[in-house]
């Protein structure tokens, strides 16, 4: 599977100008270490298998790369979430008919029908699940981000604590004993870094578009 960072951050202004730099290598790595589990996730609530999600990522981006140039950023008008949606549900509509093609149909299933209506924003059943499964998908990637930020204002040991006891669910004296710290450590760890997520989670939530 593809390999990224765990700062799965939002796109903000400063980050859709900087897409436009297409000689900029490290900003189209962040992009895609940025969005392609979202893509991915999303992809595969779709009903895609992982090697078809793991198009589906690949040619999104690509696609994205080719279209950035002409993207308009202006945050009255334009919602580039919904933008990437539309470009995502296109390459899961299109991963449908290589499939339906591939078992001996012409690429015009009904399963793939309805997937070329919501792309073209006709009403379809599948169109609303899929915006649920992106919706959800964004808020699990806003999450992971703000999670991302904090790990890296803290040392490894204090985040290791917070992964145990929150994450793992192990209870604090299991956390205390396997790290060698006192439950009093791995009380603070947990309350500092969850403060940290909570602030960083609400800067990003100011941040979307």
């Amino acid at each position: 599977m593809c390999e990224g960072t765990d700062e799965s951050i939002p796109t903000r202004s400063r980050l859709l100008s900087r897409r436009k730099q297409w000689d900029d290598q490290d900003s189209w790595r962040e992009f895609f270490n940025t969005y392609w589990r979202l893509i991915y996730r999303t992809a595969i609530k779709a009903g895609l298998s992982d090697a078809e999600a793991q198009d589906v990522v690949q040619e999104t981006v690509i696609r994205v790369a080719d279209k950035m140039r002409d993207f308009s950023y202006d945050r009255e008008v334009d919602s580039f979430k919904g933008w990437l949606l539309y470009m995502t549900r296109k390459h899961i509509a299109l991963q449908y008919r290589k499939r339906q093609r591939e078992r001996g149909g012409d690429g015009h299933h009904p399963e793939v029908m309805a997937l070329d209506d919501a792309i073209e924003q006709l009403p379809d059943p599948a169109r609303a699940d899929l915006e649920a499964a992106w919706d959800e998908e964004w808020e699990r990637n806003l999450l992971d981000a703000a999670v991302g930020r904090g790990k890296q204002q803290v040392n490894p040991k204090q985040f290791q604590m917070l992964n145990f006891y929150v994450l793992k669910e192990w209870a604090m004296g299991e956390v205390a004993k396997a790290l060698s710290v006192s439950i009093a450590q791995v009380y603070l760890a947990k309350h500092r870094i969850s403060s940290l997520v909570k602030k960083e989670l609400s800067h990003l939530k100011v941040d979307l578009i």
